[in-house]
């Protein structure tokens, strides 16, 4: 199984970026994981919202298979405590089928994005920015890892 995180637009702030990195580097030792940038669009400012939507969502969808399980990273999704995020992901782990988590643009989602969606997952019920959840998604993935390992990065 290989885990795949979408990111819709770049990341703008070097410092996210270099956590970004580091964490995804860290991954490698646990698990296939691959990162994809769905670039910014062009001409977004001339764009209503409903039309960035569905240009993102269109960017998505062309990069999702039929086999892959795919989950949102959407506010209204479900929440998890760290430890139970980690058998959460292990039992994603076991059905074979690959996992891709997709965090949107700043409007969300597109009605086919989220049509094609197999489930929703919040990590909190508060905001961040879309250059904040980018480094909290991969850490969690991270963490999981060490907790299914029973490594001590985890502390509860």
């Amino acid at each position: 199984m290989k885990i795949l995180l979408i990111l819709t637009g770049k990341t703008t702030d070097a410092r996210i970026a270099s956590l970004i990195d580091e964490y995804r580097e860290r991954l490698t030792h646990y698990v296939p994981f691959e990162l994809v940038v769905i670039p910014d669009l062009k001409n977004a400012k001339s764009l209503t919202e409903e039309q960035v939507k569905a240009a993102e969502g269109e960017a998505i969808l062309s990069r999702l298979t039929p086999a892959m399980e795919v989950i949102l990273l959407d506010e209204h999704g479900r929440e998890f405590r760290s430890v139970e995020y980690a058998g959460w992901l292990q039992k994603k782990m076991g059905s074979g089928r690959d996992l891709t988590l997709v965090i949107g643009g700043p409007y969300g989602f597109s009605p086919a994005v989220y049509q094609r969606a197999d489930g929703k997952l919040s990590l909190s019920q508060m905001t961040f920015s879309h250059q904040m959840i980018r480094i909290m998604a991969i850490e969690q993935i991270y963490r999981a890892m060490t907790i299914l390992r029973g490594e001590p990065y985890h502390h509860e």
